[in-house]
């Protein structure tokens, strides 16, 4: 039963990363335990999941997200493979690098680390991605497969994982809920608010710009935001006991700053994502659990 309380709580996305990462340890352990059906012929463990990795450019949010994302693939039994190019790299080079991935059979996943360089062709560099090893589910087939069927069995955007993930750990489900999703890109604002009504919810996106932008957001039992403009979410922005999912961040020198304003939320959100500490872990989890997720279907397409 989903209940709030009048002081505000906060959920937290490493906890809850950690216990993600420690199912993905069990299973690829599960799947690669060694055994000896006879004696005479020894059976080798099979390989781990492979990830690949591309990152473009040196900003320096996007080094860190890589170099994070290495270290934890690593503890968990997930190699991978980090291609660093030059912000100046030629195009082509990016996308000869995408089709030599996507016919390599050592690489399960394929994650282009964004956002790109001004000048980059980010929509055609997704597109480009092998469908069956696009981690990040952004590529259009992907997108067009998980709003049409509807179903949530299909592999989903980490990040679009990470919210449910939230949701579900504090026991509120979406259904008849009213959501109100603030996002700067049209695919992410207006995907993550399909994906959600599907599953019952009354949805709206907005811009940050947006002149009626409070209205909506008072409406909201969930308020969804992703903006990178620090301490944004005010509380006379939200609705009584409402739950905040904090996507923004913004680095200011070493501190990192979520949208939201938890001081200021305090006495009157319900439920709120912290930054650092929230979503972020909680997506990087998901982006493993769909990698195992990739993996575990070439490896049955290998068996069949």
């Amino acid at each position: 039963m989903f209940n709030v309380s009048c002081y505000m709580k906060i959920i937290d996305g490493r906890a809850l990363a950690e216990k993600i990462k420690d199912e993905i340890v069990r299973e690829i352990c599960a799947m690669n335990k060694v055994s000896k059906p006879d004696k005479h012929m020894p059976r080798l463990p099979e390989r781990r999941p492979n990830l690949a990795i591309i990152l473009i450019g040196e900003r320096e949010d996007s080094q860190l997200y890589v170099n994070l994302k290495e270290k934890e693939a690593k503890k968990i039994g997930i190699d991978t493979h980090v291609y660093r190019c030059d912000a100046d790299i030629p195009e082509r080079q990016i996308f000869d690098t995408i089709d030599y991935l996507n016919k390599d059979d050592l690489i399960d996943a394929i994650l282009v680390q964004l956002p790109l360089p001004a000048g980059f062709d980010t929509d055609g560099i997704m597109a480009a991605i092998d469908p069956a090893k696009d981690v990040d589910r952004f590529h259009p087939y992907n997108l067009e497969t998980l709003f049409e069927t509807c179903s949530h069995a299909h592999v989903m955007p980490p990040v679009f994982s990470a919210a449910l993930e939230m949701l579900a750990s504090i026991g509120c489900e979406p259904k008849d809920k009213t959501v109100c999703i603030i996002a700067n890109s049209d695919i992410f604002g207006k995907g993550l608010a399909k994906v959600l009504s599907c599953l019952g919810a009354k949805t709206e996106t907005a811009h940050a710009g947006d002149k009626n932008l409070t209205d909506k957001t008072r409406r909201a039992d969930i308020l969804i935001t992703a903006v990178g403009k620090p301490k944004f979410i005010k509380k006379n922005m939200i609705k009584k006991d409402a739950i905040v999912i904090d996507i923004g961040i913004t680095k200011n020198g070493k501190k990192v700053l979520g949208d939201a304003d938890l001081k200021n939320l305090k006495d009157k959100a319900g439920y709120i994502t912290p930054v650092p500490g929230g979503v972020g872990p909680l997506t990087i989890a998901m982006l493993f659990r769909n990698t195992l997720e990739l993996y575990k279907r070439r490896r049955e397409a290998r068996n069949m």
